[in-house]
Parts: C-alpha cells; sequence; structure tokens
C-alpha cells in the first residue's frame, strides 16, 4: 500500500515506545537514523562500551569487527565487496543503549525443575563489560558473560567467536552452575542484520540494506539474509551441531522505533516451550515447542555458521555444498487436494523415518530416486488446512517441511466467490454515502459487514482496503464467470462504482474518489456514526479529502472491473450485454488515461495492479480501436521513459515498497528497457525468497499494512499479503521468456498459490496471515486482499517442463508419460492458459477451457481437449506466443481449422464431447 501524505503520522505510533518518534515529530524535531529518538531525550547510549573501541579479524569470508567492551558485533563486511556490511554498522552509535540487541547476544528462559514460573536473561537487558576468556585453538575471540546477565542466574554463559573449517561459526556454552536441574525454556540467538531503511534514499536503501528470510525447519533450518539489490553476495545463517530453528520471535522488546522503515528484529529460537505456555499459548506453532534440561554440572553447546553465498538462486547450491539438507516441492509447498505433488531432497543421509502431523493429513509415498541421488516422493494433500512433514535421518538429525493443504483449486475459487457475493454482499438502504449495492469489507470473526471503521476507507469502496473485495469478485468472474454473481457486479458497476466511487461526467470525467465513507459529524445527523468507533484516533477523512481524485493507486481497480466487464461482455453469450463491449474496453482504457492526467503525482511510480493497463492495451489492439490503443501505449511509454532514467525504477514515496515493481516489469520488458526489467526482476527475487515452507515460499515482504488494511494492527512480516500474487506476475513472465531458470518458476508459483492460500473452506480471504508466534492465523477482515486476488487471476496457469534432474514436471495439473507422449490434465480454476517450456510456447484462451494438453516429445505436436460448450460458452478464442526462442523448436502454428478472430483463432465448442486443437512446429523435433 502506498501512504498518503495525512496518513503518515500513523507510521511510528507502532508501540509505546515509537509513540516517542511521533511526540517528537509534533516538536518538530527531527529523528534520522543519526539520531534516535531516545537520544533526543535525553538518554545517553553508553552501557554497550563503545568507547573502549574494537578489534577486528580475518573470518574467513569475512572481515569481523567486535566490540571489545561486550564482544558483539560491530561489522560483519563480506570481502569480496566494498562499503557493504550485513549488520546495521552505521547506526551502532545510536544503538548501544540497554535494550538493544547486536549479533552475538543471547535469550533464555530458565526455571528449576518443580518450580512453575519462568524467569527471563538477556545479555542485552543490562550491559557491563564482558570478561576475556582463554582462546583454543580456533578462536578469534571468547568472553564469559556472567557480568552482562543477572546474578541469579543458575548457568554459566560463554561465547565464542572461532574459525570451523574456514567458516565463521558463534558459539554459547552452557553450564549449569548450581546443585539442581535446570530447565531451558526458551533459548534465542537473536538475527541483527540491517533492514533498518530510515533516513536512507532508494539507491542507498539497495546498496546497503538487507531482508532476512527464515526457514523455520529445525535441524535443516535456515536463515537467508539478501541484499535489496538482489546482488551477489547473500548470507546464509546455519545450525552448527544441534541447534535447531523451532521457532522464529520477533524482538519486541528492541527500542529500535519500528515502521514502514523498519520490519524489526528476530531471533532464532531452538527451544520454546517457555513461550508456547504463555505468550504464544493460543497458537499453534510451525514446529513442536520444547525444552531440554541440564542436570548439575552439565554443559550444552549452542552454534551458528556463517556462510557466504551468491544470490537467492545460489542458496540451496550452497547448502548443499555445505551438506545441508535441501527439499524441493512441486508444484510448492500450498497444496490442492486433487493435485499430484512431488517432493525431492538432497542430503547424504538415509532417511530413516516420515511422520505427518496432523496423522493423515498427507500421503508420502516413496518414488526412488533422481539419478543424481535425490529422493523423491509422491506427496497428496488429503485433510484441508496446516500439515507438517518431519524427516527424520540416519545422523539423527529431524527437518520439518510445512505445507499448506487447500481444496482443489475450482473449488476454492467457487467458495470465495460466493462468500463475496452473499456475505459480503451490501444492499441495505444507504442514503449518506450512497454505497450499495457492493461488495463491501467483511469481519469474519465478529460475522459482519464493516459498515463503519476509523479508516475512511476499509468501509469507503477505495483505496486497496476498501476496494479489495469488490475488486477480488470482478476479478474471480474472469476465472470463473457465474452468471447470478455477475448480474450483481453489474449493478454495483453501472449504479455504484461508476457514477459514485468513479466520476461518470464533467470536466475529471473516470477521475476515481478515494473513499465513499468519509467523517463528518458535525453536518450529518446524529446517529449518523457508530459511538463505539473512535473515529479521531485515526483521523478519519472529511468528505473533502474522501472525495479527492488525486490518488493514482485508486485508479487501477476501476480499470480492472471495467476491463473484466468487457471480457464478459465480448467472450461470452448472456452474461453482460454483449453489444457493451467496446464502451467497457473504451471506459477501462480512459481510466488508464485519467490516472496520469488527473492523479500525476502518485502515477510516476508503479502502481499495483498495473498490469492491467498492459492487458487493456493488447486488448485494444486485439479489438483493432488503434487510436485508442496509440494514446493509452504513448502515456505508458512516457512513464516507462522517467523510469528508465532511474538507477532503480520502481520508487514510492517510502523508502522502500514490494508493489510497484510489478508494472515497472511489464512495462520495461514491454518496451524493450531490458536492462530496467532485470534489475526489477533481481529486486523482487531478494524479498519473494523460496524456502521449504508454505507461508515464506513465494512470500513477497510486507510488514506495514495490517496497519492499513488489517483488523489486526501491527507491524509484522505479513504471510502472503496481495504483494506475493502481484510479484508472481512479473517472476513467471520473465520464466516465460527463461525457460531453463526453473528458480523463477517455484518463486513465481510459490507466490500464485500463495495468493489463494489463507482463503478458508467456507471462501473468507483475509488480508494476510499473522507471521508473529503469539498469532499463527488469519486476520480479521478481508481489507486489501483483492489485489492479491487480481494477480492470482490474470496469472494462473499450468506450465509444462523438463527438468535436468527430476524429469517431466506439471504445475498447475496432473502429468504422466506414455512413450513419447507427455500427458496433463489442468488442475486450475481457470483452465485458461498454459506454457510448454521445452518449445518455449505460451497457449491462452480468452473463452473456453482446457481440460487435458498432450504434448508429444518427438515431433513437438500438440493437443488440446478443449472443454464442452455451456449456455454462456460456445465457442473458444485461443491465442500462441512463444516468449521463448527455444532451440530447435521452430515456430508453432494451428495443424486443426480455426477461424481468425481478433489476432487470435476461434473455435466452435461441441456440447457433447472436448473438442480437439492441434498445433504443430515447422521443424524438426527430435528430442
Amino acid at each position: 500500500m502506498i501512504i498518503e501524505p495525512n496518513k503518515k503520522i500513523i507510521f511510528s505510533i507502532i508501540n509505546f515506545k515509537a509513540v516517542i518518534c511521533f511526540i517528537l515529530t509534533l516538536l518538530n524535531i527531527e529523528v534520522t537514523q543519526a539520531q534516535s529518538p531516545w537520544i533526543a531525550l535525553g538518554k545517553k547510549p553508553s552501557t554497550l562500551g563503545l568507547e573502549n573501541g574494537f578489534s577486528t579479524y580475518d573470518a574467513g569470508a569475512f572481515n569481523l569487527k567486535l566490540v571489545k567492551s561486550s564482544q558483539t558485533v560491530a561489522g560483519l563486511q563480506p570481502k569480496m565487496v566494498k562499503d557493504f556490511d550485513f549488520v546495521p554498522s552505521d547506526s551502532l552509535k545510536v544503538r548501544s543503549s540497554d535494550g538493544l540487541y547486536h549479533l552475538g547476544d543471547i535469550n533464555l528462559k530458565l526455571r528449576y525443575i518443580g518450580e512453575g514460573a519462568w524467569k527471563s536473561y538477556s545479555t542485552a537487558a543490562k550491559r557491563s563489560p564482558v570478561k576475556n576468556i582463554p582462546l583454543i585453538k580456533k578462536a578469534l575471540a571468547a568472553a564469559d558473560l556472567a557480568a552482562t546477565l543477572p546474578a541469579d542466574i543458575p548457568l554459566e554463559v560463554k561465547r565464542i567467536w572461532e574459525i570451523v573449517n574456514g567458516k565463521l561459526v558463534l558459539c554459547f556454552e552452557l553450564k549449569n552452575k548450581t546443585d539442581k536441574k535446570v530447565e531451558i525454556g526458551a533459548l534465542g540467538i537473536p538475527m541483527i542484520f540491517d533492514n533498518i531503511l530510515e533516513g536512507r534514499t532508494l539507491e542507498q536503501t539497495h546498496a546497503k540494506n538487507v531482508f532476512y528470510d527464515p526457514y523455520i525447519g529445525k535441524d535443516a533450518g535456515y536463515l537467508q539474509v539478501t541484499r535489496l539489490s538482489g546482488h551477489a553476495p547473500s548470507l546464509l545463517v546455519v545450525p552448527f551441531g544441534h541447534t535447531p530453528f523451532e521457532a522464529y520471535n520477533p524482538l519486541n522488546d528492541d527500542w529500535t522505533p519500528r515502521g514502514i522503515a523498519f520490519e524489526g528484529f528476530y531471533e532464532w529460537m531452538v527451544y520454546s516451550k517457555a513461550y508456547a505456555e504463555n505468550e504464544w499459548k493460543n497458537a499453534e506453532q510451525w514446529n513442536t515447542p520444547t525444552s531440554t534440561v541440564l542436570k548439575p554440572g552439565e554443559s550444552r553447546s549452542y552454534a551458528l555458521q556463517f556462510i557466504l553465498s551468491g544470490t537467492a538462486k545460489d542458496t540451496e547450491t550452497k547448502l548443499i555444498e555445505n551438506k545441508r539438507p535441501v527439499a524441493v516441492s512441486v508444484p510448492g509447498y500450498v497444496l490442492p487436494k486433487d493435485v499430484e505433488g512431488k517432493l525431492f531432497i538432497n542430503y547424504p543421509k538415509k532417511i530413516k523415518a516420515l511422520q505427518v502431523q496432523p496423522e493423515n493429513a498427507l500421503s508420502v509415498v516413496s518414488a526412488g530416486s533422481t539419478k543424481n541421488g535425490w529422493k523423491s516422493y509422491m506427496v497428496k494433500g488429503n485433510t484441508w488446512g496446516r500439515a507438517r512433514l518431519s524427516v527424520t535421518y540416519e545422523d539423527g538429525l529431524e527437518q520439518t517441511i510445512n505445507y499448506k493443504v487447500i481444496e482443489a483449486e475450482p473449488d476454492v475459487i467457487v467458495s470465495y466467490g460466493n462468500f463475496l457475493t452473499t456475505k459480503q454482499w451490501f444492499n441495505q438502504p444507504d442514503p449518506v454515502f450512497n454505497r450499495n449495492p457492493s461488495v463491501i469489507t467483511y469481519d469474519n470473526e465478529k460475522q459482519q459487514q464493516v459498515i463503519q471503521d476509523n479508516r475512511a476507507w476499509i468501509s469507503g469502496l477505495s483505496d486497496e482496503g476498501g476496494a479489495g473485495s469488490w475488486l477480488g469478485a470482478m476479478m474471480k468472474q474472469l476465472v470463473q464467470p457465474k452468471k447470478d454473481e455477475v448480474d450483481k457486479l453489474k449493478q454495483f458497476v453501472d449504479s455504484v462504482m461508476f457514477g459514485r466511487i468513479q466520476l461518470k461526467s464533467g470536466p475529471q470525467k473516470y477521475g476515481v474518489k478515494k473513499s465513499l465513507f468519509y467523517y463528518a459529524p458535525d453536518s450529518l445527523p446524529k446517529g449518523t456514526y457508530d459511538a463505539n468507533i473512535n473515529f479521531k484516533v485515526w483521523s478519519a477523512w472529511p468528505k473533502k479529502e474522501a472525495d479527492n481524485l488525486g490518488r493514482s493507486y485508486n485508479y487501477p481497480h476501476v480499470a480492472a472491473a471495467h476491463w473484466v466487464m468487457y471480457r464478459l461482455a465480448r467472450n461470452y453469450r448472456g452474461l453482460v450485454d454483449e453489444q457493451s463491449w467496446k464502451q467497457h474496453l473504451i471506459d477501462a482504457a480512459e481510466t488508464g488515461m485519467a490516472m496520469v492526467n488527473i492523479a500525476p503525482y502518485y502515477s510516476e511510480f508503479g502502481q499495483m495492479e498495473g498490469t492491467v493497463f498492459f492487458l487493456i492495451l493488447n486488448d485494444l489492439k486485439n479489438e483493432g480501436l488503434t487510436a485508442e490503443a496509440t494514446r493509452l501505449e504513448n502515456e505508458m511509454k512516457k512513464r516507462a521513459n522517467h523510469w528508465r532514467s532511474l538507477q532503480y525504477p520502481f520508487g514510492s514515496e517510502m523508502p522502500w515498497d514490494s508493489t510497484g515493481q510489478e508494472e515497472v516489469y511489464v512495462w520495461s520488458s514491454y518496451f524493450g528497457y531490458q536492462d530496467k526489467a532485470d534489475v526489477t526482476l533481481d529486486a523482487i527475487l531478494a524479498y519473494m525468497p523460496v524456502i521449504p515452507h508454505w507461508a515464506y515460499n513465494g512470500n513477497v515482504r510486507r510488514y506495514w499494512d495490517f496497519l492499513y488494511g488489517g483488523k489486526l494492527s501491527r507491524i509484522e512480516r505479513m504471510i502472503h499479503h496481495y504483494g506475493s500474487a502481484l510479484n508472481a506476475i512479473p517472476v513467471l513472465m520473465d520464466y516465460r521468456k527463461n525457460p531453463a531458470d526453473f528458480y523463477l518458476l517455484r518463486a513465481g508459483y510459490g507466490g500464485l498459490l500463495g495468493g489463494i492460500s489463507n482463503i478458508t473452506q467456507e471462501g473468507f480471504a483475509p488480508a494476510a496471515f499473522h507471521a508473529y508466534p503469539s498469532t499463527l492465523k488469519n486476520d480479521g477482515i478481508t481489507g486489501d486482499y483483492g489485489s492479491g486476488f487480481f494477480g492470482y487471476a490474470v496469472n494462473t496457469a499450468t506450465y509444462i517442463l523438463k527438468h535436468p534432474e527430476f524429469g517431466w514436471l506439471a504445475f498447475g495439473g496432473n502429468l504422466n508419460k506414455t512413450g513419447h507422449t507427455v500427458h496433463v490434465k489442468l488442475t486450475t480454476a481457470a483452465k485458461s492458459s498454459v506454457y510448454i517450456a521445452p518449445a518455449g510456447l505460451w497457449i491462452s484462451l480468452d473463452a473456453g477451457t482446457i481440460d487435458e494438453v498432450d504434448y508429444n516429445t518427438l515431433n513437438g505436436e500438440i493437443s488440446l481437449k478443449l472443454a464442452k460448450a455451456n449456455e454462456y460458452s460456445p465457442n473458444a478464442l485461443l491465442r500462441l506466443s512463444q516468449p521463448a526462442k527455444a532451440k530447435g523448436t521452430g515456430i508453432y502454428s494451428l495443424k486443426s481449422k480455426g477461424t481468425e478472430k481478433r489476432r487470435g483463432y476461434e473455435f466452435p465448442l461441441s456440447k457433447a464431447h472436448t473438442t480437439e486443437v492441434i498445433l504443430q512446429s515447422n521443424a524438426t523435433f527430435l528430442k
């Protein structure tokens, strides 16, 4: 979400400590990265002991810098690049107070056996110089941490920085110094890397900052630290010895103010039972929470290793090189029930046992090994919901892989559409705000529509948080049109969207308002507003602000609705007046023109859902509307030319964002600005990880939109917010140009299916899923989910490829091979698009659906079986393109007879049986 200037004051009001920033802002005391708010208020940050200087070490691939007094990290610089540090060294001075974490700290929750209460201990709570201890031969530095821990701690805690096999290792040695058994209920190692964007420009953040993503996979877990530019090097933090990654805990007691410029820090949890019994007791954890017991005099070591890697794409290769377990799941870790999934595991040791929790939620059957020794399994989802696969190896190492089992994709989308047009269908009298009939925001916890909210947009049908529901309902019809749903949405478009949300006449025709709901208690009758809502907290928009037409980000939602109405009118019979198609398409195009003319300030940036303008342009060309197409294309090229002049062409008024990249990539690619398309893709891959966990795989980073589109408002890593499916658009588009890049397909498909992973069985779609271990559940309201569903709707497809190690694979279908024929039955909801990687061929339907695909590997011939005609779909309209120039495949064309129409091919469909369409290549094809 892009934030308006009058919303910016909300950024810092995140928790009590960050209110200091807000107060200082009101007092006009500037707070930057060079001056923290507690410094401005007189708190002296001297307890880390910086005045005593630093020690520097040659640490393998790194130059390591430690604070002498604390032996915590002051610098972790890779030798291969200059002027870059993985840790926030630039803010070391302003972050030197008690309570601020640094790499090298440790947190513990302990109790004596037989006692009920846990007691917390932290080396960061109250700093005192630590005591150096004699070094072992591999150690760089070592310290007894007693001085910086409370005197009553029952453990002796030592920390050693050492080099093992040429790599940097951080080790903690814990020893029970009492005559009682001590239970360690929580052991957390803070992961402090430089994700503080405050005070930096977009160029500086991409040069200086990192994001990091967890694989919470027990002994196989790791942390992936990636530069914002997406360029090498990246950093992998992995267990050394038995130091499982059991949970990932936000360090909310760190004073560093959180907001849009800082997500916060986290800690690697080795044990988490103490939290599970208290702070997290209402949440189901990713892994079973555990503890351990130290007998009197017993010692235990826990260590992490720091491995320098290349880009994010190199992560798995680097893990294998270091003999770490690697898992690859197809089509990913969101698994529809009707999909025959595959899992490949690489680890030198044999697998001793597989366990599924809940029991029978997954069926996992061995399928042998690949040619290079990857262990292969067939995986089937049986029970809707979260499922954990635990893999135990013969050396005792345990790996957990978290799946999300969903209903078959068509069933998910049916439920979603039904929920939107029944429970979310708002058709009660609304004389003041005129929002009826519409699809409005819904609170699933209260089981009621959100008619009022102190964030005007939430109940005002515009902005992402208010338009999200009706946008999702419109896009659902692109995937799976249903007559009674279309009828309702046509009422909304004709009476509310076009005429109330969007101006239908006048000098600013096609302008889009920020909200239909507004706050004007002095001019409206008493009782208009809910007395239980504090509207002043969020400074709810007055009517003048709600009527403002200057927010460009509202325009793609409306353009998408017009475009869907065009597609329904043009490609179906009896859903929408077929004579209206041209006007709907022109309205869509004019909305794009209005965006750049009426809302020019923010339209210089890439827009979320901006891909819709590319789709509109294509259809203008398909329809021969040359003048309209030329006008729109010229305006879009002006924007692309501006982006071409920038080093990082996807900015906003924020220091960093993750939504504009989608449109920037699409237009940069379209206009041939490949260098900017590449820069954009690299940046996307830096915040869109490939990880063996459904929640993080393909999960595009976003951490502030629970404030603006959610119910539980806080700064927090969001699980499959709308960015996941939107960013999947450019990633999969690039894969279609580069089918040898399997990583792109995995990342893109992770985001694509992640986009529908949080839809409940009833069809409720939340803004996102909460990542905090205290919550781990869907947010309560629909919020801005619809933007993500746009990404799913325009991008859903089946991908067929032959992987050099894993053989023939299908994403979005079930595949089997007989002789020279690869047969795939499609499992997507739309069944409208197929990409055949060996041919570099993209097949899409504007009308009709594809049931099955046969690909002849000997001659390259392709057979499509189109579904039977129904009353709304008598014909199919097929389009072919070859975005990849696969060597030796030649040019594909129709072998079957079809009528050329709208730059595609039309086929009448049979009501009695499927219709076969055959495609052929003009090349000799012997592979």
